[in-house]
């Protein structure tokens, strides 16, 4: 996945990624939070940029088509996670785990799951 998906797109994908089966673009808009106040026309206009895009497709079901996610969700987060920390901290995790800590980022709760994750990891 060589574009970046915007803030408004990546709505659309967890409405997509949290269905776990193909949804119209009427069932997408149901499932976005009613505050954003997107139309239809608004939803069908990110789909047909996520489609351009190659993250999602889609198949005919009568006449209205049905969208479902072309990347999983997993596979996304990894990609943009690596970009962050590639364009932030040099390719490194750490300063990245210590900038949070410095800035009260982390909880007791992510220092604990931050802990049994690095016990899992060591040799």
């Amino acid at each position: 996945m060589s574009e970046r998906i915007s803030e408004a797109e990546l709505v659309v994908m967890e409405a997509l990624w949290s269905a776990n089966e193909p949804l119209t673009a009427a069932e997408v808009t149901e499932r976005i939070d009613a505050s954003r106040e997107w139309s239809d026309r608004t939803v069908k206009t990110m789909l047909g940029r996520l489609l351009a895009k190659g993250v999602l497709a889609h198949e005919e079901d009568g006449r209205r088509y049905l969208y479902r996610p072309a990347v999983a969700r997993e596979r996304y987060v990894a990609g943009e996670s690596r970009r962050l920390v590639d364009r932030l901290f040099g390719g490194r995790a750490a300063p990245l785990v210590a900038h949070l800590a410095e800035g009260d980022g982390l909880t007791p709760d992510d220092i604990a799951e931050l802990e049994a994750l690095l016990k899992e990891l060591r040799p």
